[in-house]
């Protein structure tokens, strides 16, 4: 879709409190497509033919701070996950390394402020999936120490400590390994992401975790009946907890009608030779022209907009975000196609009558005010006590 003219609504607003986004996947896709060649994939000018992200683009949504997906599919396990994990991180490093003027590592919520100050993007990093610590604290730690800042305890498959909305379960939400890796990640100030796993591991998280917690890119379940979506008894929960739910734009995942949809394509992947995740440019032809054959019903920025209106009635307006998920998906909103298209949704929601303030916490105070909070309580943790030396032998059985 060719850019809509600025709304200068919008644009003042977004002057001030740019976007954070809470999940772009932009690194496993210069993996999947040119193996992280970064000359074949230079991000500074446009490669919307092969991606829905690029600098000029991102300058474009008013984005100023990306929380970069470290994301490694859930069938990597053991030592593979962890070397893809490294080689993720390795990547997210390479970018702000070569484009400095408009990409800079933060890792604290002082330094997503100062990238906002200087007028850069603050570029922070989330591992998507348990597995990526192959049952290991001491993995989690050294994630943390590499610049990792959110983990998202599963992936779409569940593990033998946590379960996944995706899969049948295996732990009955956390197992007692998987409260331990919670309290760790609190002691060391990294965010709980809730995304992707179960309700009952969303409750059970909420539970333990003293320090807030996040969704990085999941919508309401009471509007759309995914699974990975956030039932309204967790939402309510948020405002004790402090976290935060930052709303995706996957449209599976925002309107109903998509879902059977995609399972016909996920099939038409599969017998072409693809993973159903696959979007590499050979298998997003394939995409293409099923997609073509067999329209897909249209979801739009109003539909994500009756998300949030919906969130904000059950956990309030000091407690949403935005998670795109740009790179993550075949499939966008007709008319959110890339991570220029944040303003469209913006305008959405004050033509419904959001406040310039009510923004200002969406796109930037919320997110920043989370981590910051999650770093207070790590502070804390770390007066009482030391690293956690548990293994999930010890918690939940040689048989774990």
């Amino acid at each position: 879709m060719p850019a809509a003219a600025p709304d200068p609504r919008v644009a003042k607003i977004l002057a001030e409190y740019p976007i954070v986004d809470g999940h772009n996947d932009l690194p496993w896709a210069l993996r999947e497509q040119v193996r992280y060649d970064l000359d074949r994939r230079d991000i500074a000018v446009d490669q919307s033919e092969y991606l829905h992200t690029d600098l000029p683009r991102l300058r474009a949504g008013g984005v100023g701070a990306q929380f970069w997906s470290v994301y490694v599919r859930s069938d990597y396990q053991g030592d593979t996950a962890v070397s893809a994990t490294l080689e993720q991180i390795d990547a997210v490093r390479q970018l702000a390394a070569r484009y400095p003027d408009d990409l800079r590592l933060a890792l604290t919520a002082d330094d997503m402020e100062a990238a906002r100050t200087d007028g850069v993007i603050a570029s922070l990093m989330g591992a998507e999936g348990g597995h990526s610590i192959n049952n290991s604290l001491a993995t989690l730690r050294a994630l943390h120490q590499l610049g990792v800042r959110y983990l998202t305890l599963t992936h779409n498959d569940s593990l033998a400590w946590a379960d996944s909305a995706t899969d049948a379960p295996r732990a009955g939400g956390l197992s007692a390994f998987g409260e331990e890796v919670v309290r760790e990640m609190n002691r060391l100030g990294m965010l709980v992401d809730l995304s992707h796993v179960a309700a009952e591991t969303m409750r059970d998280a909420l539970r333990v975790s003293t320090a807030p917690v996040i969704f990085s890119h999941s919508s309401s379940r009471a509007v759309c009946g995914h699974p990975r979506n956030i039932p309204d008894d967790v939402l309510a929960q948020l405002p004790a907890n402090g976290g935060i739910a930052m709303a995706t734009f996957v449209p599976k995942f925002v309107l109903p009608e998509v879902g059977e949809w995609v399972l016909r394509a996920d099939e038409n992947m599969r017998a072409h030779g693809f993973h159903h995740l696959d979007t590499t440019p050979e298998a997003m032809r394939v995409q293409r022209a099923f997609k073509e054959a067999h329209p897909m019903p249209e979801a739009t920025a109003a539909t994500v907009a009756d998300h949030l209106d919906h969130m904000r009635e059950v956990a309030g307006i000091d407690h949403l975000g935005l998670g795109g998920d740009y790179d993550g998906t075949a499939f966008t909103p007709a008319d959110l196609t890339d991570v220029a298209a944040y303003p469209r949704l913006l305008a959405e929601l004050l033509d419904r009558h959001w406040s310039p303030s009510d923004l200002a916490k969406l796109t930037w105070q919320n997110a920043v005010r989370t981590l910051r909070a999650a770093e207070d309580v790590a502070r804390d943790e770390q007066r009482r006590r030391g690293p956690s030396l548990a293994t999930i032998e010890q918690l939940d059985g040689a048989d774990a």
